[in-house]
């Protein structure tokens, strides 16, 4: 089953399958940070009341907001 990134759960890890999104910007954006399709990520934490989800990958920490996070479908690993 296929989720987006906001819906996993601390210390879940998931390969990205699509980066969504309106806006061809922020998919450059993503992509050049090195969260392209394929990738493993692993969520290490949450911000409280809907603040910003810090993932692991590639080697390093990559913090996204909750909304770029809706963008981004993801199955669970």
């Amino acid at each position: 089953m296929n989720y987006n990134l906001a819906e996993l759960a601390i210390k879940q890890r998931a390969k990205v399958l699509s980066l969504g999104g309106s806006r061809n910007v922020f998919r450059k954006k993503l992509l050049s940070m090195g969260l392209t399709p394929g990738i493993e990520v692993n969520i290490l934490r949450r911000a409280p009341l809907g603040g910003p989800i810090e993932l692991s990958l590639r080697g390093f920490s990559l913090s996204l907001r909750q909304n770029e996070a809706q963008n981004i479908m993801v199955q669970p690993v």
